[in-house]
């Protein structure tokens, strides 16, 4: 299947990934000014780079020396093709070495925050930022001499070029990442690049992704029947909505409920997803079969693939259902819709050839026999764009704004077999924790807060007049841009005791609640 390309006024701002673990952070930022990106490979030629007909270019951060043996290479006949070039600490670095500047080690390694000094004479793509300002650094070599022709616009201790321009040929480079926030001013630098240096103007926003996804929806369709499997996240449910409102009754939504939701999840969306958007909607109650199938599991491999294998049996169930009732009025279901994000296409690969059914994005994998055609509306789009589209077509705030779940649900947040009574303590807890920071207004600044069931283990507690051996509860709070790396939120003390205290006296079976404060890396987000 054909992945269609972005309409012709938003040709991309490429951002070509050095190896660097912000390339996708670059790429947001570049969207957040409402101008159009994406990231490709180092590994594409000048002349494949230049065929997607970018309006710009990034060139990223990255891990080698421009040095060593085997490092990614700039050819310079990418700064003569009159596209407008921004360099990024390596990027910078290997922009330097293909023009002819030099590049070597001082000795003196910058990493994390760093005092850089800019000329008050040449601003360039610093202007609006103060001439000694703070920024992010990671870099060992560094920029000992700008090409001929390039202004030096800034220098920290270990830089002696930190910062260059050449304004003739719209090339610009900073040693710093501007892209992150612990840089104060990078967004200014990336926006004069975008708006005065390459000169592109604002035009990405989500009112225009809905009206051309629309279109391309329905192009794609035509007069075809179409099936999406809602999982209850918020993935799902855009790309549903989008195509409902491309297609309408075209679509027929499956939901399997199979009894791993958090509490309210299912209601929300048989109820409100339905009534927002006015889909039809299968739903098989599934909760026995999941239940069965789990007795007595407590590996947690062997429980992602019982519940993987359980939904894909409930899955082609009520697929055949439907496709029996499609045939009795002569049609057929051509297309299945797929909530793949952007990340999800760049991890894989950047999205070449065909598309694949992948099992992050699906309760354990949809079947790879499934013969139908993939519409995914969302693969152009980031998680924050996701969910401004989901607010833009009228879906309930609690759905937009629902935190990542996932697919296997609360059956990988019970370390231990999974049981209804182990589930339903788990719902309640976690309900708890979710109301107490609604409550105190950080849904918006925690990236998800799994609630974990320790059920294998019990410990000692005094409630009422007696001694009692609960479970204990952990509480996972951790703040991410892309779930790619994470760290553990710090919740006001008194939030925490809130939350504890109601789910030691309000649950019964659990006498202790504690923190994981372990960052991503070492630790994953999810326990199992």
């Amino acid at each position: 299947m054909t992945t269609p390309e972005p309409a012709p006024e938003h040709r991309p701002v490429l951002v070509v990934d050095y190896g660097a673990q912000y390339a996708q952070l670059i790429a947001r930022r570049v969207r957040e000014a409402d101008v159009y990106s994406e990231i490709v490979p180092h590994t594409l030629s000048t002349e494949q780079i230049l065929a997607k007909n970018p309006v710009a270019i990034i060139l990223s951060g990255g891990p080698s020396s421009v040095y060593a043996d085997g490092a990614p290479r700039v050819e310079p006949g990418l700064f003569d093709a009159g596209v407008p070039v921004l360099g990024i600490c390596y990027g910078f670095q290997a922009m330097a070495a293909a023009l002819g500047g030099t590049v070597a080690k001082t000795g003196l390694r910058e990493y994390g925050s760093t005092d850089v000094s800019s000329s008050g004479a040449a601003r360039s793509i610093l202007e609006g930022t103060p001439e000694h300002q703070n920024a992010w650094m990671s870099h060992g070599d560094s920029v000992q001499a700008a090409p001929d022709g390039f202004d030096v616009l800034a220098s920290t201790a270990g830089a002696p070029v930190a910062a260059f321009a050449h304004e003739g040929r719209g090339l610009y480079g900073v040693q710093w990442h501007p892209e992150v926030k612990h840089s104060r001013h990078g967004q200014q630098v990336l926006e004069n690049f975008l708006f005065k240096g390459a000169r592109l103007h604002p035009n990405w926003t989500t009112r225009d992704i809905l009206e051309e996804q629309v279109e391309r929806i329905r192009e794609q369709i035509g007069d075809a029947r179409v099936i999406c499997g809602l999982s209850g996240g918020v993935d799902s449910a855009v790309a549903a909505a989008l195509v409902q409102r491309a297609v309408g009754d075209q679509l027929t939504c499956v939901f399997v409920d199979h009894g791993l939701l958090r509490e309210g999840e299912a209601e929300q969306v048989e109820r409100d997803f339905v009534a927002a958007t006015g889909v039809k909607l299968h739903v098989a109650n599934e909760q026995e079969r999941f239940l069965d199938a789990l007795a007595g599991v407590s590996d947690p491999e062997t429980k992602r693939k019982i519940i993987g294998r359980e939904f894909i049996r409930a899955f082609e169930e009520a697929e055949r259902a439907i496709m029996s009732e499609a045939e009795a009025h002569g049609e057929k279901i051509r297309f299945l819709v797929q909530g793949t994000l952007y990340p999800d296409v760049v991890e894989s690969g950047g999205g070449e050839g065909a598309a694949n059914i992948k099992s992050h994005h699906n309760v354990g994998g949809l079947p790879e026999d499934l013969q139908f055609e993939l519409v995914e509306p969302l693969r152009t789009l980031f998680k924050d764009e996701v969910r401004a589209v989901g607010a833009q077509l009228g879906l309930p705030a609690e759905i937009v704004g629902r935190q990542p779940f996932p697919g296997p649900g609360l059956g990988i947040r019970i370390v231990g077999d999974v049981t209804r009574e182990r589930l339903e303590l788990l719902r309640k807890a976690d309900a708890i924790a979710r109301a107490e920071l609604t409550a105190a207004g950080l849904d918006t600044e925690v990236w998800q807060m799994p609630v974990v069931l320790l059920a294998d283990v019990r410990s000692v507690g005094v409630q009422g007049d007696g001694r009692t051996y609960g479970h204990p509860i952990v509480l996972r709070p951790v703040s991410s841009e892309d779930a790619m790396t994470a760290d553990w939120s710090r919740l006001p003390y008194d939030l925490l005791a809130r939350i504890s205290n109601r789910i030691t006296n309000e649950v019964d079976g659990v006498n202790r609640v504690v923190l994981d404060v372990t960052s991503k890396p070492p630790g994953t987000i999810e326990w199992e």
